[in-house]
This record gives C-alpha cells, structure tokens and sequence, in this order.
C-alpha cells in the first residue's frame, strides 16, 4: 500500500499544481484570504477554461459572466479590506443546476413548452449560495424533468462526458458532473431521485451527497416527496461538505426540512487511521450485475480501507433488480408521475421519449399497486437494510452496475450490464434502494476508471441521519486512492 498524504498534502497539491480552473474551493478560499489569489482571477480563469471546453461537453445552459464579476470584484474588494462578514463561499464560482431556480432566469427543466418561463424567486438552496457570498456564474443542464440517468433534451442537446465525449456524463444531474470535471466551476448544485447526484459523480470522476431526506431544503410542493433531495457536487470531499454546509438547514418555504446549518468538518487529519471502524461491504446489494471495473475498482477501494486498519465485511441483501424497480416506479406513479402529466398536458408530442417513457412506466405501476402497498415495500426494504448494517459504521457498495452509457442513448428497450439484459435502464444503477431509505446519507466518491476511459464510483452509506461517517470515510477513501491531479484531456 502508497504511503497515504494528509490532508494538509492533499491541499497544496491542488493548490501548486493544478491549473487555477482545476483549482479546489477550499484551497481557493484559503489563497483568497492570504492575498495570494483574487475572486476575479479565478471567475477569469474559470470563464477562458468554459469558453474553450464547453463547446465539446455543453454542460451549461447559460452564463452569466458579467454579473459574476462585479460579484466578483466586490468579494476581491471585501477580501482586501478584511470585511467578509459569515459568507463561507465568499468569492467562489458555482453552477446551478437550472432546475433550481434563479429569480428572473429560466426555469424550463428542459421542456420545450416551458422554454419561457420565468423563476419569480430563488430556489432556496440557491439564497442560500447567494448569501453566503457564492457566485453563481453557470447554469447546468439536466434531462427533461430530471427524471434521466442520461443527459441530453430536444431543448439543450446532448451534454457530453469529458473523460469520453462519446459517453454521457449521467443524469440527471449530467451538467453539473460534466462542469465540474472540465474545470468550468469548483462547486455545483444536483438534485437526486433516484441516483440522479450520485450517477454524473460516478461517472465524471467527482463527489456526489445525497444528505437524509429534509436536511437540504427543497422547493414546494415537490419537496414533500420523501424520494426526493438536493443536494452538492464538488470534486473533492472536503469541497462537497463545504458545499453541503451551506445548504443545510430548517427553512420556512420546506416544511419537511430541519435542524441548523450543517456542521460537518472540511478536514479529517486522521482520516487515515480507520482501526475500529466497521465497513459492511455489498458489492451487488442483491443481484445487480456489475461491469468488471466497477467490481474490480469497488474491490480495489475495500482493500485500502482493510489495508488502513477498517474491519470490512461482506455482507448480503435480498434485493433484486426487478422488486427495487416496481417499488420506486410505485412511488413514481402516486406521486412525481402524476405530477408531470399535469405538467405536460396538452404538450406531450414536444417530450423526449424517455420523458414519455417514465410517465407510462409510472402510471402502468400505479395501476398495479396502491400507494399502501407501495409503502409495505418500502418498509420491507428499509428493515432489511438496517439489519445488513447492524454493527457497522457504513456500507460500501459501487454507484452505477453499468460501467459508461452512451451519451445520446435513449434506453428504452433497457440496458445490458456484464451479459444480463435489464428490463429498465434504472436497473443498471445501485442508487435509487437509498432513495427508498432516504433518511440515511449517501457520499458518493471516484473509486477508479473503466476501460473506455470513463471514471467509476462507490457509494459510502451511513445509518439514517449519521452525516459525519459518511464524509469521514469519503475522506479516507480520497486520501488512500487519492484522484485529484487526474483531469480530462479535452
């Protein structure tokens, strides 16, 4: 085993090494304060690097380059005279994933039909990135209604994987993966149903969370969906908790939210000392096939835990493929279904046919089973995840089964992972049984590369509300399999 680097190494690294796009929010944050670095010429480098890459990945929906730097002038300005007042973001660029609303921007989730649009007020994750001194230059892209693990629309196109432009970054929150892997913003804002945080992590090479459903305000009255969550994306742990931090709390717009801002630490200095802590590990959470990297890399991960000093286990789940996809493809149908029919009506010719697909798939469900029944099920899964967790600090289990998927693929004759063919490609994916247990956090971190070039990921499970194991694990694997100071060639 390499000897493991500190964190203090880790942070000097992405501070002398990287280009400035590639550069670490934490680290920027510190060379703000220092005077070595200023606002303005990171939201500069930022902008040439985005002129430049994303034509070839189309991440974003929009710029907004000259309001971010005024902003960007007045935090350099504020940093220079020492009044920087609580705003832990003070100065940092950060894309926002257009669904999460801008006030006087768009908010179309892709749709043709709803192209004109206009937010009235900010989403509050978004206030809240705002009145930390955040500056939200970017907007990214998503797949209609966010209900995709791809990303591409009849409205924005097809947004590419860096790694692979072939590829597709995932979905739904695919641009702000594909952002954050090209250099065109330190910090992002996704959103996760289903795995749509965790799958672009996975596949662009970046940190995903899905906090316990209501610790991340959302916007009514989707936010009573207890599926549902919003959430950061960073490329670094330390930079997604940052993240995280600022968007956590009880907030008066989501009735389901609670507790104070987050707490969570940016730095682990014994991170990688893990004598006593206890990993469950599942490789295929019952029987989802796994691409040979994705097992081999997700392997590879539990051996440097082991080989730091964890007690890792496998342990075993009685779920399938088909049982989990009935069970959220209910909910869907009682609830988020429903709600994009509504939504669409009278416009349904203009939709993607995975968004017509979804709402068929939802509907048939709801037909087949009640909203009682669907809860039994969730129960049912929710009890048996406890149980595979009894005596263990976390669970340790790969994102995505599907090692890459094509970046204008359409998936709906389903999707083939390691010679099995699965009846709907959200089968291909280990995220959406921890959207059924959405209390329980979810980091998800870079665990290696496939063989087409594109990254692979795990999932650092927690007990339901356990925040910080999650982010100190997440940290012990950065520092073990370290990934920063690898970036796409574009």
């Amino acid at each position: 085993m390499s000897t493991p680097v500190t964190g203090e190494d880790l942070a000097a690294r992405a501070a002398g090494n990287a280009p400035l796009h590639y550069l670490d929010a934490v680290s920027a944050l510190e060379l703000f304060r220092s005077g070595t670095l200023s606002p303005v010429e990171l939201l500069t480098a930022v902008a040439e690097r985005t002129e430049t890459a994303n034509p070839a990945v189309n991440a974003l929906t929009e710029t907004l380059f000259d309001d971010a730097m005024v902003q960007a002038r007045e935090a350099e300005a504020a940093y220079r005279s020492g009044d920087t007042g609580e705003r832990p973001l003070l100065g940092l660029p950060v894309a926002t994933k257009e669904k999460h609303a801008l006030a006087g921007r768009s908010l179309s989730q892709g749709l043709l039909a709803h192209a004109g649009t206009v937010a009235a007020a900010d989403h509050p994750v978004v206030a809240r990135i705002r009145a930390a001194g955040g500056i939200v230059h970017a907007r990214t892209t998503s797949p209609e209604f966010s209900c995709a693990t791809v990303t591409h629309s009849p409205m924005w196109g097809v947004t590419r994987n860096p790694w692979n432009l072939d590829r597709s970054p995932g979905g739904s929150s695919g641009g702000a993966g594909a952002a954050l892997a090209a250099g065109l913003a330190p910090l992002a804002t996704a959103s996760d149903i289903a795995g749509s945080t965790r799958l672009p992590a996975a596949f662009t090479g970046t940190v995903g969370y899905k906090a316990p459903y209501g610790r991340i305000p959302g916007q009514a009255p989707l936010s009573a969906d207890w599926y549902r969550g919003d959430g950061p994306m960073a490329r670094t742990v330390a930079d997604t908790a940052l993240l995280a931090n600022v968007m956590s709390g009880r907030h008066p717009a989501d009735h389901a939210s609670f507790g104070g801002p987050g707490m969570l630490p940016l730095r682990y200095p014994d991170a990688g000392e893990l004598a006593g802590v206890r990993v469950a590990l599942c490789l295929r959470l019952g029987d989802y096939p796994l691409d040979a990297a994705v097992e081999a890399n997700t392997r590879a991960v539990a051996a440097a835990l082991q080989g730091a000093g964890a007690v890792v286990e496998e342990v075993e789940l009685p779920w399938t493929t088909a049982g989990i996809r009935e069970t959220i493809f209910t909910h869907f149908g009682h609830i988020l279904g429903p709600a994009m029919e509504e939504a669409t009506a009278g416009d349904q010719e203009q939709l993607a046919s995975y968004t017509r697909r979804f709402m068929a798939d939802a509907r048939a469900a709801a037909e087949r089973t009640t909203l009682v029944e669907g809860l039994a099920a969730e129960a049912r899964i929710q009890a048996e995840l406890a149980t595979a967790m009894a005596g263990f600090d976390v669970l340790l289990c790969p994102t995505s089964g599907a090692g890459s998927l094509a970046a204008d693929g359409d998936y709906l004759d389903g999707i083939s992972v390691a010679g099995r063919t699965l009846q709907h490609y959200w089968e291909g994916h280990l995220t959406a049984p921890f959207n059924i247990t959405n209390r329980c956090p979810v980091l998800a971190v870079p665990s290696g590369f496939g063989a087409d070039g594109v990254p692979t990921g795990v999932q650092v499970v927690g007990h339901p509300f356990a925040e910080e194991p999650v982010f100190r694990l997440g940290a012990a694997i950065e520092l073990l399999r370290p990934w920063a100071g690898r970036y796409p060639e574009l």
